[in-house]
C-alpha cells in the first residue's frame, strides 16, 4: 500500500508541477519524510494524508489505491462466515467450556460426524 501510495502522489506532484520541497511544506512535514513517502516507504498519519489530499487535489480513494472495482491486490479477502450468526453463537458459547467440557464435545461432535 505504501508503494502505491507513494507512486501516485509523486504522479500527482509532478503534475501539479510542485517539488517536493513545496508538497512538504504545505502539509507540514519534512522535506526527507516526504521523499520517504514518496519512495513507498512509509505510510502518512491521517492529518497527512489529507493535508496530501488537499495540496496534491486527488482524493485519498486514489492514493490509497480503492479507485478500481476490483480490490487493490494487497488487500487480504475477507473471510466467509459459514453460517453466519448461529456459527459465531455457537462459538461464543464454545470459549466458555472448561477443558474436560472441551473432550465431552469434541467427542460428541466425532459421533455426529461418523453417523453424517
Amino acid at each position: 500500500m505504501s508503494k502505491r501510495l507513494g507512486e501516485v502522489a509523486r504522479a500527482a506532484r509532478l503534475q501539479a508541477g510542485l517539488t517536493q520541497v513545496d508538497v512538504a511544506e504545505r502539509i507540514g512535514m519534512a522535506t526527507e519524510v516526504y521523499g520517504r513517502l514518496e519512495r513507498g516507504l512509509m505510510l502518512p498519519s491521517v492529518l497527512s494524508l489529507w493535508r496530501l489530499c488537499v495540496t496534491l487535489r486527488i482524493p485519498a480513494d486514489l492514493l490509497l489505491g480503492f479507485s478500481s472495482e476490483r480490490p487493490p491486490s494487497w488487500a487480504p479477502t475477507p473471510p466467509v462466515e459459514p453460517e453466519g450468526a448461529q456459527v459465531r453463537r455457537l462459538m461464543r458459547s464454545v470459549r466458555k467450556l472448561k477443558a474436560p467440557q472441551l473432550r465431552t464435545l469434541r467427542l460428541m461432535i466425532a459421533s455426529l460426524l461418523r453417523e453424517a
